[in-house]
């Protein structure tokens, strides 16, 4: 489950929130620029890992994510930590619109990759790129009619603001749906993807990034994520409905889905 906020208090002052960063507790103000720092690091070599770490699983996932979309000319989406913007490329041709797409993104560097991937990939209209905080939207009430995010919740220090965000930005009807690794698999798959997750995992983001430290950070951070019930109760608490999931290749990743009523 998701673990609750606690505070200490430092130097008889008020107290200082904390929350998780991977297996370390930190204050909450510092989780921010510590997921900023290992993005930066990985920025570069991202969708190569992504490729390698998943033996290309991520692109189907990401393929089934649109496919439940189901995106239709005319609607807006806002694809939330969206990093180098694949989830808004696969669903742009489904879309219509001067600004069918907007990819929002707390990391600077990974905007501009993917604003190059999508030059290089011949896309120079149709998606906006804009550097922004998920818990704190620059985008008025009721602006989308789809609102989607891949590997990138478990990154934001207070879930449920990220949530309740997610309902503001959205118009009366409009979808929610997030793509996420879950924190455990079956019994008979958990020992080997331990050895995976916690051995391999970061010796291979050592060896292609360099950064051994963000991969260890990143399987951290999947096992302290809600697993798939305890998601679905802080969707519906947001204020969403009609929240369902679905397991993705025998539970390693889920789908969320759920409504702006």
């Amino acid at each position: 489950m998701h673990e609750p906020e606690t505070s200490n208090t430092q130097g008889g002052g008020a107290p200082t929130a904390e929350t998780q960063f991977g297996s370390r507790r930190v204050a909450e103000s510092e989780k921010a620029p510590l997921v900023r720092a290992v993005f930066d690091s990985v920025a570069v070599r991202y969708d190569l890992m992504n490729d390698l770490m998943s033996g290309g699983i991520h692109r189907w996932w990401k393929a089934d994510m649109i496919a439940w979309l189901n995106p239709r000319p005319g609607q807006r989406l806002l694809d939330v930590a969206g990093g180098t913007g694949d989830i808004a490329r696969l669903a742009l041709p489904k879309l219509a619109g001067a600004v069918a797409a907007i990819v929002c993104d707390a990391n600077a560097n990974m905007l501009e990759i993917g604003r190059a991937n999508a030059i290089d990939a011949g896309i120079l209209d149709g998606i906006e790129w804009l550097c922004g905080d998920a818990e704190q939207l620059p985008f008025a009430d009721r602006s989308f009619d789809l609102y989607t995010v891949a590997f990138g919740l478990r990154n934001v220090t207070r879930i449920e603001r990220a949530l309740a965000e997610a309902r503001r930005v959205l118009r009366p009807g409009g979808r929610f749906l997030c793509l996420e690794f879950t924190p455990a698999v079956g019994p008979m798959l958990q020992p080997l993807y331990d050895l995976y997750s916690f051995q391999l995992l970061p010796l291979l983001g050592q060896i292609v990034t360099g950064d051994r430290d963000a991969y260890t950070y990143l399987v951290e951070s999947i096992r302290r994520f809600p697993a798939q019930g305890a998601l679905c109760e802080m969707i519906a608490a947001s204020g969403l409905g009609q929240v369902k999931f679905r397991n993705l290749t025998g539970g390693i990743a889920a789908l969320h889905s759920a409504w702006r009523l």
